[in-house]
């Protein structure tokens, strides 16, 4: 895997052999994402949540672009300690990683993001609900973005937060954008 632009733009890292519950998002399609996001979001400004850290790849991308406040909750033991170690090795600051499940982390979570972005795992049954708990929780700032990634099995487009959606084969990510007051 390698990181697509910012500071650290292909520098390459190699997460785990076994991953039983980690799908790397594709370089095709992370380098899609960051090209929308690059053109709407203010990097060095925002604070951000990475559900489902996985390998860790959004938040890397994310903090080679200049983002400087990072949370990461993944839940495996194996890939929590592989994101600490590749970040250490990147030598990214101001990442705080989190092992917890993550639908606990969001009922108690009681911070407010710009930037929200979950990568869950495919196979998810309660992929669903992360929207409505994500907005319920009001876990995003004004005008602060949600993106979640998932397959075109998926629809989200009669949701009231929607925003657009881009589809790149099997990887769909949804935009949701906060627009209370």
């Amino acid at each position: 895997m390698r990181i697509i632009g910012g500071e650290h733009s292909g520098r390459k890292f190699n997460p785990p052999g076994k991953m039983p519950y980690t799908r790397p998002t594709t370089d095709i399609a992370k380098e899609g994402l960051f090209n929308v996001l690059q053109h709407n979001l203010d990097f060095e400004s925002l604070k951000t949540l990475d559900l489902f850290g996985g390998t860790g790849s959004i938040s890397y991308e994310l903090a080679s672009r200049g983002v400087t406040d990072l949370t990461i909750v993944e839940k495996d033991a194996a890939m929590y300690e592989f994101i600490k170690k590749t970040s250490a090795t990147l030598r990214i600051e101001n990442v705080q990683v989190i092992k917890m499940d993550v639908f606990k982390f969001i009922n108690n979570c009681t911070e407010k993001f710009d930037f929200i972005f979950a990568g869950p795992p495919y196979a998810l049954t309660a992929i669903d609900d992360l929207p409505k708990i994500i907005f319920e929780r009001q876990l995003l700032k004004k005008g602060g973005w949600f993106i979640l990634e998932h397959t075109p099995r998926n629809d989200y487009k009669t949701f009231p937060f929607y925003k657009t959606e881009r589809n790149y084969g099997t990887t769909v990510f949804t935009t949701f954008i906060e627009n209370r007051e």
